[in-house]
């Protein structure tokens, strides 16, 4: 495995009475697309919202780059996550602002770019996500699987070399689906990114994961190469990655 850009150790995290982490311990290589999978409610969504500091963990430390991401200051952390581009599972798009609006809102948010840039990035963005001229239309007028492309194209605009996406093709057919994978797999390899992937789509995802963890009540139980995942013989990983009716899940 090459050097880990992302390091977790030990972390936990609960919510009230409710734990949802549980000593977690992971490396994520840089330039990586790696899969995070499990059951609901296993912990995925809120591990990336902890590396990215959204959270913060009850014991344990994420680093990035060697750097505890929670020891930071407001402004410390504010910069860190220029670094990030993230892609939410309701892909989060502003239905009052156009989808060019909407690409633009974090270089708007983040940077100083001059309006002739940002018009270009956009245009960029849409011609890569195949959605050329989409730029004056509204979210309400999109279908689902243009929504996650306008998502991708807002999470990659800024050229972070950490990118997060949560559920990319939750509620795509089949097809769209596995372009929607297709083209974060694409999208990665272009711009040498580090990619953490939280997906139930297991089918699709394992066509374009370098490695894949699975959380399971809160603990990682399986961290590997993509061929590793599919050729377990861990009960929970191999009940969980083939489908099975029968195991301890």
């Amino acid at each position: 495995m090459t050097e880990p850009l992302i390091q977790i150790e030990d972390l936990t995290k609960s919510f009230g009475a409710r734990t949802v982490l549980r000593g977690v311990n992971l490396c994520i290589p840089r330039g990586c697309l790696y899969g995070l999978i499990g059951p609901g409610a296993s912990g995925k969504s809120v591990l990336l919202k902890l590396i990215t500091g959204l959270y913060r963990p009850d014991a344990g430390r994420i680093l990035v780059e060697g750097q505890d991401v929670h020891k930071m200051s407001d402004l410390e952390l504010q910069q860190f996550r220029l670094r990030f581009g993230m892609l939410f599972q309701n892909n989060a798009l502003f239905d009052y602002m156009t989808v060019g609006e909407n690409i633009a809102f974090p270089l708007r948010r983040l940077f100083n770019y001059a309006e002739e840039e940002i018009a270009e990035r956009v245009s960029e963005r849409l011609r890569v996500v195949s959605l050329p001229g989409f730029e004056d239309r509204l979210p309400a007028g999109l279908s689902g699987g243009q929504k996650k492309r306008v998502g991708v194209a807002r999470a990659t605009i800024t050229k972070a070399e950490i990118v997060l996406y949560d559920e990319p093709a939750a509620g795509l057919d089949p097809v769209t689906s596995q372009r929607i994978f297709e083209l974060l797999r694409d999208e990665q390899r272009a711009a040498g990114a580090t990619v953490v992937m939280v997906s139930s789509d297991l089918d699709r995802l394992l066509t374009v994961t370098d490695r894949v963890g699975m959380l399971y009540r809160g603990r990682l139980v399986f961290d590997g190469t993509t061929e590793e995942a599919k050729t377990s013989e861990d009960p929970y990983v191999r009940q969980f990655v083939h489908g099975l009716t029968e195991g301890p899940l």
